[in-house]
């Protein structure tokens, strides 16, 4: 079953429209690939080229890039571009000498683990960022089976808890032993596996990088590394504390979340819905697949996601901007939210110009002039 990505096709377009070279970036397994087949059957009249640098056969062809590619006219698709971040030198010049062609660039690592691309096409370069699918791709009536299996796509549509339970499992050795490696990073596959597993209990919560390294026997520094190393391959999320000028102590050590409840869940072995709800980190659980559907609907980026919080307790899980004004989203797990000391303190202390409430329940409803309750159904209500 192949379920259509709409925004992301017409994002793609738009962006290939402005840009010699587009990069879509996410994890392994998340449906990029998917994409550019879907975006390859929309264009007419051009020829479509496809390289994937997992295959030996294309990895041989583009032994020497510039006879393989320097011929070639329409679209080009390079899939896992990370494995040969040495063609971008050789792309920037291809872009100069050929601005008929277009570059279509697929990678499971961010930018800052592919900074030879920011260097070598500066300017001539455009990033999309994907995840897995999320309440824009699938019905209401998933979004349980959603938040359970995760965005993964393989893990969504499997066929049985079961078989969506083994994928993750099989997702998380499979990145550990060959994926990690393969972008130079010689990292112990069962010192990475205790530091994830570790993470998924720190899931919604501040970074201790002095208490997790203390507990691997590692540097702060060393334990940072690995978060910003899981971070780069867009499986935890780190979101940065919102600084302004104030009197008050501001909690500045990130927060993390992980962008997949499934692997989260699979990392917990928690198998299926009932081990979730009866789990302790069921809030924890929900409000990280709750602030992944917002900030996908919202299109915001890495760099435009913050929280909230002071050393006297108040906090607000997400802060952004948008259109000049400051915005946020606190994320409830529960039926009927109600305004709460936190929230005032947030409006007071931050002069938003509004806040949504995202909970599990079904009505939208206001809390105050400028606080609603908004279910995780109904996010249109953010635009």
């Amino acid at each position: 079953m192949e379920i259509r990505r709409g925004k992301e096709l017409q994002i793609l377009k738009e962006r290939l429209k402005q840009s010699p070279v587009v990069a879509i970036l996410g994890p392994r397994q998340c449906g990029k690939t998917t994409l550019s087949r879907q975006f390859a059957r929309t264009i007419k009249n051009k020829s479509v080229h496809f390289f994937d640098l997992e295959d030996p056969n294309d990895l041989a062809r583009l032994g020497n890039p510039t006879l393989a590619l320097g011929d070639l006219a329409g679209v080009v698709i390079i899939d896992e571009i990370q494995r040969s971040p040495e063609l971008f030198p050789v792309l920037r010049v291809l872009v100069d000498r050929r601005p008929d062609v277009k570059f279509l660039l697929l990678g499971s690592a961010s930018r800052d683990l592919l900074a030879q691309s920011s260097e070598s096409l500066a300017g001539r370069i455009s990033y999309l960022e994907i995840g897995g699918f999320s309440l824009e791709h699938v019905s209401i009536k998933k979004l349980k089976k959603l938040w359970i299996r995760g965005s993964f796509p393989r893990s969504l549509l499997a066929g049985s808890e079961k078989s969506s339970y083994r994928w993750r499992q099989d997702f998380v050795t499979t990145f550990l032993e060959r994926d990690v490696p393969a972008l130079g990073l010689n990292i112990p596959a069962k010192m990475l596996r205790r530091f994830w597993l570790m993470l998924s209990h720190y899931h919604g919560q501040i970074f201790n990088a002095s208490e997790i390294g203390r507990s691997l026997s590692v540097s702060d520094n060393t334990a940072r590394r690995y978060l910003d190393i899981l971070s780069g391959t867009f499986l935890v999320r780190q979101i940065q504390p919102w600084f302004y000028n104030t009197k008050k102590r501001l909690v500045k050590r990130p927060k993390l979340y992980f962008r997949d409840s499934g692997i989260m869940h699979s990392l917990l072995t928690l198998e299926n819905y009932q081990d979730v709800v009866t789990s302790p980190k069921l809030g924890a659980s929900w409000e990280g697949f709750a602030l992944q559907q917002v900030i996908e609907h919202l299109n915001l980026r890495e760099e435009e996601v913050y929280y909230w919080a002071v050393h006297t307790g108040a906090e607000l899980d997400l802060v952004f901007l948008r259109r000049g004004k400051l915005w946020g989203v606190e994320l409830k797990y529960n039926e009927a939210p109600k305004l709460t000391k936190s929230m005032k303190s947030a409006i007071e202390e931050l002069e938003l110009e509004h806040l949504w409430v995202v909970y599990s329940g079904n009505n939208c409803y206001p809390l105050s002039s400028k606080v609603s309750a908004v279910p995780i159904n109904t996010l249109s209500v953010l635009n």
